[in-house]
């Protein structure tokens, strides 16, 4: 991709990163992914990892945006789930996942509508009026992706596959990153 004057320069640091996202509107945020270009040994002070799940790892979180990463061992997965009704852009900073996109039918079936992998450097993007989706890392690696929300997710609806009905969750992080962490 060829950067010219309107696009934004190779961010370089988590710092740059949060920077960009504070002074840009949201219409920018593809943009502002697209210009990613942190060594992945700087992710390694947001990560944990746990084998029982996925962790969420909040860099920052203020009243105009949210960004989390979460890492991923082998074979984790999301439930299927929407967003709260914020705006969700996921930037794979390292491995494969897949993405599964599903809609409720009229007869209150979940149906899924499609599946697509994700590699480095990918970006996806969900609303709730899109449906409802589930990410999974699909290697025998671990993966890190970078979850960029509109406003903090407080809560979301959740598939359970035991009653096959939506139940509302409230979210909560793994870890919390001290905000002078990113600053360099």
């Amino acid at each position: 991709m060829n950067q010219n004057e309107n696009s934004p320069q190779s961010i370089t640091t988590f710092q740059e990163l949060v920077t960009a996202i504070s002074e840009e509107e949201r219409t920018k945020y593809v943009e502002i992914l697209n210009s990613i270009s942190i060594p992945i040994e700087e992710y390694d002070k947001y990560e944990s990892w746990s084998e029982g799940g996925y962790t969420r790892n909040c860099i920052v979180e203020n009243e105009a945006f949210e960004l989390i990463l979460i890492c991923w061992a082998p074979g984790q997965s999301t439930p299927v789930h929407d967003h709260g009704g914020e705006e969700c852009w996921v930037y794979i900073a390292n491995g494969e996942v897949e993405e599964k996109m599903f809609e409720m039918t009229l007869d209150g079936k979940l149906n899924e509508t499609k599946s697509s992998n994700r590699k480095k450097g990918n970006i996806t993007y969900m609303v709730d009026m899109m449906g409802y989706h589930s990410l999974a890392n699909i290697t025998d690696k671990r993966a890190c992706t970078l979850h960029l929300y509109a406003k903090p997710i407080e809560s979301c609806n959740i598939f359970d596959s035991e009653t096959k009905a939506f139940v509302n969750k409230d979210m909560t992080y793994d870890t919390v990153a001290n905000l002078n962490a990113i600053k360099q």
